[in-house]
């Protein structure tokens, strides 16, 4: 792809080479031959079916893709309702609500199907909807979704709002080719969302057979490790002289990671340790999440922080943790809160010393395997990110 002049109007700063020529603006209203939206059956959810014409709302309309449920709406409600008939290559705009700006292109193997007044229809005439709709889901389509927004009181996005939408088109042939860019690379991106999810399925499922004793590990000689013994918790890992809570953290800035939470928190108070350790969080609508921290957030609220006995397996220790049901140990009506002196008494089956760290070298290598599925999945979604924010005008 070739990068064109910054002071070049009205084209974008990426272009396939074969291309060149300024941009047209066009309001959408010049382009569809429909926008429209649909409405709740007469009858409501009672007329819902599990078989027959699927019947679209905003909560199916995720992320660029049409997810489709069990709901469906008899053959007769759908004549009825022939005004929000959805086809192939319509677009979906979600203009209500929460999900407002939510868009997606109807795959060309759909039959048809009905939408809610949630859920506007977007036909074009002759350009390419898969070339249209990224341009909505970019940040210039939601700058749009939110001037419309303010156009119309901001309870949604009326059909006037979305026809005065001005959008910039090439010809049809540069349409064709970014749709196609642009679909290749979405579709790694499901594949590789499906390899995540099939990883962390797997991993699941191979965590509750080891912790179940379905599937028992083998020692470096291939012998059978010795049966797991019953301890209390407090037997195994004791709990810390103080809890750390958010007023008395140390404050700085910078990425460190907490395993267990959602990658690196950056700019936040932060308390460091030299060595890992296990925090669980007494209070709040978290109580009970385990985590293993090279660093406190002030986010995280009031913690126990735990460390192992006896030379047990912090890594170990902290996946059997967090398998244990803290609920039934919380207390208070207004704020809810655990305390250690309470779990610290539950009972669980632990094995020895080597089966743990066997056990622990297993699953972090296959933690490892999925991150690195992660960081593919979060390039692709870089590189798409950049893609929308210089293919288009």
């Amino acid at each position: 792809m070739k990068e064109n002049r910054k002071d070049t109007t009205n084209v974008p700063n990426l272009r396939f080479p074969e291309f060149d020529g300024e941009w047209e603006e066009k309001k959408l209203a010049q382009i569809t031959s429909k926008i429209g939206s649909g409405k709740t059956p007469k009858g409501g959810e009672e007329v819902y079916t599990n078989e027959g014409i699927p019947f679209i709302r905003s909560q199916n309309v995720i992320n660029d893709s049409l997810i489709l449920d069990s709901t469906h709406i008899p053959q007769d409600v759908h004549e009825s309702m022939k005004g929000s008939k959805v086809l192939p290559n319509d677009i979906l705009l979600n203009i209500t609500g929460g999900s407002i700006g939510r868009s997606c292109v109807v795959p060309e193997g759909f039959n048809e199907g009905n939408v809610n007044q949630h859920v506007s229809i977007i036909r074009l005439k002759n350009d390419n909807p898969r070339f249209l709709q990224p341009i909505l889901s970019s940040w210039r389509g939601q700058k749009l979704v939110f001037q419309g927004m303010t156009g119309s009181g901001r309870e949604g996005l009326n059909f006037e709002s979305i026809k005065g939408f001005k959008i910039h088109f090439p010809s049809v042939a540069e349409q064709n080719k970014i749709a196609s860019l642009l679909t290749v690379l979405d579709e790694r991106i499901q594949t590789q969302n499906k390899i995540i999810e099939h990883q962390e399925s797997l991993m699941k499922g191979l965590m509750q057979q080891i912790f179940s004793q379905q599937l028992r590990l083998k020692d470096s000689n291939g012998n059978d490790f010795p049966d797991w013994e019953v301890k209390k918790i407090k037997d195994i890992c004791e709990k810390g002289a103080s809890n750390i809570s958010a007023n008395t953290l140390g404050s700085n800035s910078g990425e460190y990671k907490i395993y267990g939470a959602t990658g690196y928190l950056q700019n936040v108070d932060f308390y460091q340790e030299e060595e890992a350790y296990i925090s669980i969080v007494k209070d709040g609508a978290g109580a009970g999440r385990t985590l293993i921290c090279e660093a406190k957030s002030s986010v995280l609220g009031t913690l126990d922080k735990i460390k192992p006995k006896n030379n047990n397996n912090l890594y170990f220790l902290y996946l059997r943790l967090k398998t244990i049901n803290f609920e039934k140990y919380i207390t208070g009506s207004t704020i809810p809160h655990i305390y250690f002196r309470d779990y610290g008494n539950e009972k669980i089956k632990q094995p020895c010393i080597e089966e743990q760290t066997t056990i622990a070298n297993f699953i972090s290598s296959l933690d490892e395997k999925l991150e690195k599925e992660k960081q593919i999945f979060a390039q692709y979604k870089q590189q798409k990110k950049h893609l929308l924010q210089n293919l288009f005008v």
